[in-house]
């Protein structure tokens, strides 16, 4: 089961929101039917997520799956779509199936009008069953787009959390990282979205921006906390191919790049944890005693996840599925077109099967890279086993670089796989390392072409 992991130096691989990656899925034999997929699998607490693949602009840090801007008719095509891909959807999972969680993302759901959000709430509702004013709903947002129509609707409809990218608050920052905003916008949406009222506020900020600073860098950290939001996430700028920064190739050379990046992180992490905020994981940082709008990506370590839109992926215990994937502006655009002519919705098109150990590696994955670490009781009630049985060579080389917290309490006593403050730094580098050698292998062969 267990196998050497790939060494590296560098603390920023990837980041592991979810395992395995859309890289590793491949278009699956014989198009199994739905109602076969969600036969038998537990549906009593079932996360939904909507997802709408078009933003105002594109920023040069992204590799999201979505397009700019969207000509005349095509949300309206999108949004019919996702009507028949929920009226297909729906009755394949159980009559009494329940859903506990919503999101929509993208892209940007506020790319979407007023009207268009009331209809993306309809399809979540009345097609789907999801309740949305009696759990917890997260959507994302972006400057421009957090109007205060858009976001009066996203509130009467039960919108829990509320996320804005951000990324900087310092103008020139933003231009490097070919985001086109003005701080003044910023703080106007800012200003508008606390009027609405939403429970939770979460802002992203971005580090390791060309030009950034450490003083420029607490100066958008201070920024944000003045709007004293429930969350803060804190992520790495990463320069993937076929983003804008990449074709600019202006990075600097990757030791240093890195160095300066960890140095922002820490800087970063101790100014939040200094302000009265707790660290979740690597990225998430939450204001202590606010509300918790629902389960974060890292705490997902159970299947059961139905995704409706063209870039949205789904979990069985036994399947991942979604449809095609891309970054390339080209083939998005293609495959959003694909989807918005499909009629026929009833079947998995792309997916990875989670057999063999990989259910082991995702429990492990989604639960170590949390700051709490993961509970051996539950791993061992799941799997019967523990992990330093399953990924011995794994967790060793992760002790050795002094990654592995301490922990011999009993079971029965809370004991958990804890990584110390300096390996939550490289989570990034960590969570790779935990991939199997077939979802390596079938990553680098995406990246490839």
């Amino acid at each position: 089961m267990t196998t050497a992991p790939p060494r590296t130096e560098s603390p920023y691989l990837s980041y592991v929101y979810a395992y395995p990656h859309k890289t590793a899925y491949r278009p699956l034999p014989g198009r199994p039917a739905l109602a076969e997929l969600w036969a038998g699998e537990a549906q009593h607490a079932l996360s939904l997520y909507l997802h709408i693949p078009f933003c105002e602009v594109r920023c040069g840090f992204c590799n999201l799956f979505t397009r700019i801007g969207s000509p005349e008719g095509l949300t309206t095509a999108y949004l019919d779509a996702l009507e028949r891909q929920a009226a297909a959807v729906r009755p394949a999972l159980d009559a009494d199936a329940r859903f506990a969680v919503a999101a929509f993302g993208g892209g940007t759901p506020t790319y979407l009008t007023a009207g268009e959000l009331e209809r993306l709430c309809d399809i979540a509702e009345r097609r789907m069953g999801a309740d949305l004013r009696a759990i917890p709903l997260s959507v994302e947002a972006s400057p421009a787009t957090a109007t205060a129509d858009r976001l009066e609707v996203l509130a009467a409809r039960g919108t829990t959390r509320l996320s804005l990218g951000v990324q900087s608050f310092v103008d020139a920052e933003a231009r490097s990282a070919v985001r086109p905003q003005k701080r003044a916008e910023v703080e106007a949406a800012l200003g508008r979205i606390r009027a609405a009222g939403f429970p939770v506020l979460n802002i992203d900020l971005i580090y390791g921006i060309d030009g950034q600073t450490e003083a420029s860098w607490l100066h958008s950290l201070d920024a944000a906390l003045a709007w004293q939001p429930e969350e803060l996430y804190l992520y790495p700028l990463y320069v993937r191919p076929l983003t804008g920064l990449a074709r600019r190739g202006e990075q600097e050379s990757l030791p240093a790049w890195d160095a300066r990046r960890l140095a922002l992180y820490r800087t970063g992490r101790d100014h939040l944890l200094g302000h009265g905020y707790e660290q979740v994981s690597m990225r998430m940082f939450r204001r202590a005693a606010s509300p918790q709008a629902g389960v974060s990506e890292y705490a997902c370590q159970t299947d059961g996840m139905v995704g409706l839109g063209c870039g949205a992926r789904s979990y069985t215990s036994r399947l991942h599925y979604s449809f095609d994937y891309a970054v390339n502006a080209t083939q998005v655009r293609g495959i959003i077109d694909k989807f918005v002519a499909t009629e026929d919705f009833h079947h998995a098109e792309h997916g990875f099967p989670m057999t063999d150990d990989e259910p082991r590696r995702r429990h492990l994955v989604q639960s170590l890279l949390q700051a709490g670490g993961m509970p051996l009781a539950d791993y061992r009630a799941r799997f019967g086993s523990t992990p330093a049985e399953d990924f011995p060579t794994e967790l060793a080389e992760f002790a050795e670089r002094g990654w592995l917290a301490g922990d011999d309490r009993p079971a029965e006593d809370g004991a958990r796989l804890v990584l110390t403050p300096e390996g939550l730094a490289h989570s990034d580098a960590a969570g790779p390392m935990l991939f199997s050698p077939e979802v390596r292998a079938l990553m680098a062969d995406y990246e490839a072409k």
